[in-house]
């Protein structure tokens, strides 16, 4: 097992929501781990890919092993910076202080995605990452006691094992908050045989267009009671999804294209554009029901 798997154990903790909601176009009701399996692609791919062959950084040793967190600013990136909640999708490159010995990169492939200050990473890059930017690089210089200490992790991270990082923020997310959560009721209503859209508020950013990849909070419920489903608003962090075929479900790639990043959006998705008019299990969505959902648009990434 990687570094990089290691140190994803639980970032999908705090959108698990985001499985069982069951956007991804897997139809049926599927099993629980299938969705995860399938969430776990989705958000790998929400962020920018660095171009292929990108070139890593050198990671300068520390002279001496560190004993406490040292946070070198290489680039200072722009934008506000990193708070304990926001959603982060980093690239890295780490190797152990002591010699150089590299464990762990994706420098020129998929950004890794967490939510900082939730214990999804280890404590150094919790502490770390605060106040970084979009596109800032910092070296990171980690005491064992703040990385792995005397479990250490897999062949390479030996017990006490200081660990040197370079970073780089691609994208930053911020945390949404409780009293923006949507206050809506949905009266019970018969089947549609078409999507309806309601924007419930209009945005002020970038427009999201099909094949975008975004940052979302989520509430849906059953068009034919009223019933809510599922709220993404209980984490507060949002949910990242791409608007591509095959990785969706219809009525959100037809849905979404056109909002702006601060919108609100209703789409009442008849059952053909969920999932082919099978039930969801894991959603609680019967067969032949339509599907309401609240959308707001946090971020394009």
């Amino acid at each position: 097992m990687s570094f990089n798997a290691r140190l994803k154990t639980s970032a999908l903790s705090s959108v698990i929501l985001f499985a069982t909601i069951g956007l991804v176009a897997c139809g049926g009701s599927g099993s629980s781990s299938d969705s995860k399996s399938e969430l776990t692609e989705l958000v790998d791919s929400s962020a920018a890919t660095q171009p292929a062959g990108a070139s890593e950084p050198k990671v300068v040793l520390p002279k001496e092993t560190p004993t406490k967190l040292v946070i070198t600013d290489i680039s200072p990136g722009t934008g506000d910076g990193a708070a304990s909640g926001d959603t982060l999708a980093m690239f890295y490159v780490g190797v152990l202080s002591a010699d150089g010995t590299r464990f762990d990169g994706n420098f020129g492939a998929e950004p890794f995605i967490f939510t900082l200050g939730q214990g999804n990473v280890i404590e150094g890059w919790d502490k770390g990452l605060i106040g970084i930017k979009v596109g800032g690089r910092r070296q990171l210089d980690i005491p064992s006691d703040l990385a792995y200490g005397e479990q250490g992790a897999g062949d390479v991270i030996k017990p006490n094992s200081a660990l040197s990082f370079i970073v780089e923020a691609s994208s930053i997310i911020p945390a949404s908050k409780p009293e923006d959560a949507p206050k809506v009721t949905v009266v019970g209503a018969s089947a549609r045989s078409d999507l309806k859209i309601d924007d419930l508020r209009k945005g002020s950013g970038d427009e999201v267009k099909k094949g975008a990849k975004i940052a979302v909070q989520i509430v849906s419920f059953r068009a034919d009671t009223g019933a809510e489903l599922t709220n993404s608003w209980t984490t507060l962090t949002p949910i990242t999804l791409a608007l591509i075929d095959e990785q969706n479900i219809p009525g959100l790639i037809k849905g979404l294209p056109g909002m702006k990043v601060g919108g609100r959006r209703k789409l009442t998705i008849p059952f053909m554009d969920v999932f082919g008019g099978a039930a969801n299990d894991d959603l609680g969505l019967p067969a032949n029901t339509d599907l309401v959902v609240i959308v707001d648009v946090i971020a394009i990434l």
